[in-house]
């Protein structure tokens, strides 16, 4: 294993020993916390935040937060559910779903890397845009798509199963593999780090930035207009209003996962096992019988318990490399 492995694995080692832990006092304590349907309904309720911080990823390892992912998915969702209550066929509506996501996301990157707007503004503003854009287009109503035709693919891809294996479990995998190979085998995953790391120095050997950034928040984008499809397939309806804890938690997935928010470093596999984390724990607060009202708490304390750890592990491993720096000096060349 080369260094750059154990470097990797390390940033995710301890979520790993949490949640091993987690489970081990959820299988003593809950007697169905085990058993394959309970994992049913946690892959259930989790795919939507797991699709999610799939492009939240790429956004964060380039430096970037995109805070508008939520509410353009909920977009995305009333986009879908009115073009099936409309009498559009099943691929129409799925394309203007994931057209319409894509089409939001790259609005954030363009005004983020031509307009030169700071992220935060472009990503804050855009939250507020979708949010409300989900409530004037059918005047804050729920549109249920439960009884039309074209819709039952979608709640197929939700709720049925290859034998035991649920297909929207093979979904997600399928969408994990196709980011990871992106992130890792691809020339734009690799400009993705060197921008994270110094914009200025990968402008300077030749990436062109503004163009990677404006595919990295398409990408997230994109991932918005994918879990819209999950979304509303569990629902079986479009809902105008955001789960208010879905961006907070995303966000936690990605950096417990051990992304980092400053940038350059992180990848999916850790954001899979932060999902599954943050998954875990929310189901044995349900088993548990404790209140939801508790889970943007647990979510919220996670989410700076993470950073906080994020950043002590970034600081550990710059003294550790300006030590090494220094040692060489002192030591001067081998002759």
């Amino acid at each position: 294993m080369g260094a750059l492995e154990r470097l990797e694995l390390g940033r995710y080692a301890g979520v790993v020993v949490a949640l091993i832990v987690v489970a081990a006092a959820l299988t003593i304590t809950q007697s169905t916390f085990l058993t394959w349907d309970n994992m049913k309904n946690i892959i259930g309720a989790n795919s939507v935040i797991l699709i999610l911080a799939l492009g939240a990823t790429f956004v964060v390892i380039t430096a970037g937060i995109d805070l508008s992912t939520a509410s353009l998915m909920t977009a995305c969702s009333m986009m879908l559910a009115i073009a099936f209550k409309s009498g559009w066929g099943l691929v129409p509506a799925v394309l203007l779903a994931l057209a319409f996501g894509a089409a939001g996301g790259f609005g954030n990157g363009f005004l983020i890397a031509k307009a030169k707007i700071s992220f935060l503004a472009v990503t804050l503003g855009a939250l507020s845009i979708w949010q409300s854009f989900a409530l004037v287009v059918q005047e804050g109503q729920t549109v249920s798509v439960f009884s039309d035709k074209a819709f039952g693919p979608i709640h197929n891809l939700v709720t049925n199963s290859i034998g035991p294996i649920p297909l929207l479990l093979i979904f997600d995998i399928i969408l994990l593999l196709l980011a990871g190979g992106l992130l890792r085998y691809t020339t734009f995953g690799r400009s993705l780090f060197a921008i994270g790391s110094n914009e200025e120095a990968a402008r300077l050997s030749g990436i062109n930035v503004s163009a990677i950034l404006i595919g990295v928040y398409t990408i997230a984008g994109l991932a918005a207009g994918l879990a819209c499809l999950v979304s509303v397939g569990r629902l079986t309806a479009g809902s105008p209003t955001p789960d208010p804890n879905l961006l907070l938690t995303v966000l936690a997935a990605v950096l417990i996962g051990g992304t980092s928010f400053s940038g350059g470093v992180g990848g999916v596999f850790g954001t899979v096992i932060g999902v599954i984390f943050l998954g875990v724990v929310q189901n044995g607060l349900t088993l548990s019988n404790v209140s939801s009202f508790w889970q943007g708490i647990v979510s919220g304390s996670i989410l700076i318990i993470a950073v906080g750890l994020g950043v002590l592990r970034d600081r550990g491993w710059s003294l550790r490399r300006a030590r090494g720096a220094s040692a060489a000096v002192t030591e001067g060349p081998v002759r």
